[in-house]
């Protein structure tokens, strides 16, 4: 029996203030190829760093995050920058 990947929806900010928001099953590994602007980082971030990883949260399975991913693109930037605060309280 094997194992399934654990999903992550994660928010990226670029130098101009947009949100960007992916899933990935390596955020470590995703944001390093957003970063390097090489031809497996998103075509919309390119020539936008540097970049700020904001957020990320363990979803599940692939459908989960994509369905997340859904949800969470639907959702204003005010609504966005709540759901980074949050998390950035919670650390406190």
């Amino acid at each position: 029996m094997t194992e399934s990947a654990l999903w992550y929806l994660y928010l990226v900010r670029c130098a101009n203030g947009h949100l960007y928001t992916g899933v990935t099953t390596d955020v470590t590994r995703r944001f390093s190829e957003h970063q390097s602007g090489g031809i497996k980082s998103a075509k919309y971030l390119r020539g936008k760093g540097p970049l700020t990883l904001m957020y990320q949260e363990q979803v599940g399975s692939h459908g989960d995050a994509l369905r997340r991913e859904i949800a969470v693109k639907k959702l204003s930037r005010a609504q966005k920058l709540a759901l980074i605060d949050i998390v950035d309280r919670s650390a406190i």
